[in-house]
């Protein structure tokens, strides 16, 4: 499963601003994005952008396929319920 977290290089390493649930001593493969002064809040993020995040963090792999549901509580076409 995916985590995003924010961090702080210090010129030597990556210091996390909050603690992390990650296993010592073990590798993980990190992804490194430049977060500038300029970047907007969280609350102004593309909007699909948070809901990617958001998946990622609970482990959902299939969101295109099973967006209506997550979204609506239902699929398409699904007329029950309305």
């Amino acid at each position: 499963m995916a985590k995003t977290l924010r961090a702080l290089f210090d010129g030597e390493v990556l210091r996390p601003d909050a603690p992390v649930d990650l296993e010592p001593n073990t590798r993980y493969v990190v992804t490194v994005e430049r977060e500038d002064s300029e970047t907007p809040s969280d609350e102004a993020t593309y909007p699909l952008t948070q809901i990617f995040g958001y998946a990622t963090d609970m482990g959902v792999t299939d969101l295109s396929t099973w967006h209506s549901w997550y979204a609506h509580g239902r699929l398409e076409g699904d007329t029950r319920g309305t």
